[in-house]
């Protein structure tokens, strides 16, 4: 059977069209999921949190990643909150302290530490760790924004892994005559799924929050009582799926197209037209 130069032309455009297809795919595909507002959202919607703040390690106070939480307190006070985060996510903390007007000598500085569920001090990649105060300030604002918790680390690193996340909030420089002086703060915590450009391969066995260690050894009933961070509306991340997969995909199947396509292109047209039949 003689295939023509029209026929020829025709597959090759239907491939080519195939092949774009299938980029425009993929491409809108990674587009949905960077963009997507549930993917950057927090898993708690916006709200109103608690009304209180621990003053230690093992009395803070459980918070949602998406809520406000608020406290009255003294100048002074070591503040704690505790909120859970997941592999993928870039958590991002934010705090304003509301200072007292025309009661303070002089200049305050404030600062917000996070901790993860081993207390290690987690470093801000960027935001205001440490702000100073000027004596007429009405307030003061600090944030931090974390690394991207990572799903798996080697035990001597201090990567950011699941489990559950410390803030702490006090005033590291501020006179003596205004110790104990009223202020309001209010804290939040959101996070920015990162995607499958960061995971990494691995899983823990258990996100680390507390208390996980002596639940696992089966004496939960008598360890002491500990904060719960909680967890994600969804769960913990299982730690095999990713969106890696959905480009492992497209790319098998772009690759895929593209091998037609070119097997298309050398094949040549069939016999020549001045070549007779029986030849």
């Amino acid at each position: 059977m003689r295939t023509t130069p029209r026929r020829t032309h025709g597959a090759r455009r239907a491939l080519t069209g195939a092949l774009l297809a299938g980029l425009a795919l993929l491409t809108s595909a990674g587009a949905a999921v960077a963009d997507d507002p549930s993917a950057s959202a927090s898993p708690a919607d916006d709200g109103a949190g608690p009304t209180e703040a621990g003053t230690t390690f093992r009395t803070a106070t459980a918070l949602e990643q998406g809520q406000t939480g608020t406290a009255q307190a003294s100048a002074g006070d070591y503040l704690y909150w505790v909120f859970p985060a997941d592999a993928g996510q870039r958590p991002t903390v934010e705090a304003t302290v509301k200072l007292p007007e025309n009661a303070r000598s002089s200049t305050s500085t404030w600062q917000i530490d996070v901790y993860d569920g081993l207390r290690r001090r987690q470093a801000c990649m960027y935001g205001h760790q440490t702000r100073k105060a000027a004596a007429d300030a009405a307030s003061v604002e600090l944030s931090c924004v974390l690394r991207t918790v990572r799903s798996w680390s080697e035990p001597w690193a201090s990567d950011p892994l699941p489990g559950s996340y410390y803030i702490r909030l006090t005033v590291v420089d501020l006179p003596a005559a205004d110790l104990g002086l009223p202020v309001g703060v209010e804290v939040k915590a959101v996070s920015k799924e990162q995607g499958g450009a960061h995971d990494v391969d691995g899983a823990l066995s258990e996100p680390l929050v507390p208390g996980v260690s002596v639940a696992s050894a089966g004496e939960a009933s008598a360890a002491p009582q500990v904060p719960s961070a909680g967890e994600p509306e969804d769960g913990w991340a299982s730690g095999w799926w990713t969106d890696r997969w959905l480009w492992t995909v497209g790319g098998g199947v772009l690759a895929a197209l593209a091998a037609v396509f070119g097997y298309s292109l050398t094949r040549g047209r069939g016999r020549p037209a001045h070549v007779p039949p029986g030849v």
